[in-house]
């Protein structure tokens, strides 16, 4: 079955870094769009980037030039590189497949950006 697993989050200071990951299984990781989630407290999700089967990638304005996604297609493994953090990106980040017109969701990892 599809499985989504994400790794990588928990607390930066504001200006930092992190790299988080997705691991992906049982469906046909190249050839299908992944896609970056986020959702804060109380707060509805909001799309934050995605890549393509062949590399291309979109990002949500308030991200873009600070956070870099990529995919390895033989790990199946797709990546989220946040720099600059601001406390504004504090959410639980999740990564998302559209597979079979069913939408699939990892567990999520926490994103904490404070001083």
């Amino acid at each position: 079955q599809v499985q989504l697993v994400e790794s990588g989050g928990g607390l930066v200071q504001p200006g930092g870094s992190l790299r988080l990951s997705c691991a992906a299984s049982g469906f046909p990781f190249s050839t299908y769009i992944i896609t970056w989630y986020r959702q804060a407290p109380d707060k509805s999700r909001e799309w934050v980037a995605q890549i393509t089967n062949d590399g291309r990638t979109e990002y949500h304005r308030t991200v873009k030039g600070r956070f870099t996604v990529s995919r390895d297609n033989i790990k199946n493994m797709v990546y989220l590189e946040m720099n600059n953090l601001k406390p504004e990106d504090t959410a639980v980040y999740f990564c998302n497949v559209l597979f079979k017109a069913h939408d699939y969701w990892g567990p999520g990892t926490q994103v904490t950006v404070s001083s």
